[in-house]
């Protein structure tokens, strides 16, 4: 790979079928890290073939709008490849912005990984 070394900023897991991703930042605010992610996660799904993808917010404390795009960007591609996307272990107050913007009615948002992983099933 040429050009400068970018941060991980995914843990990437497989669970069968299903690929698990876990973000690594607890604070999902700056432009560059939003868009490294939506770039590391559209490649699982464009460049890597992956279509059935649960989402782990465990380790994120703060999330912004720009940050919300990229899901349903994600959303988008996945079903497009004929996929499923879960969301799953989102902070309450995190989870209260999906819910208001009425994402959860797009996106399958559930309490913990193991259901969000049957989910996609």
């Amino acid at each position: 790979m040429s050009g400068q070394p970018r941060k991980r900023r995914l843990e990437v897991e497989d669970a069968g079928d299903v690929t698990v991703v876990n973000f690594v930042d607890k604070k999902i605010l700056e432009e560059q890290s939003i868009q490294t992610i939506g770039d590391q996660l559209f490649e699982l799904v464009d460049g890597e073939g992956r279509k059935k993808l649960v989402l782990n917010f465990s380790n994120v404390e703060y999330l912004s709008s720009a940050a919300l795009g990229k899901i349903i960007a994600l959303n988008n591609r996945v079903k497009k490849a004929g996929g499923k996307l879960a969301l799953c272990k989102i902070r309450p107050d995190i989870k209260d912005v999906f819910v208001i913007t009425k994402l959860d009615k797009i996106i399958k948002i559930v309490d913990d990984e193991q259901t969000a992983i049957q989910s996609v099933s």
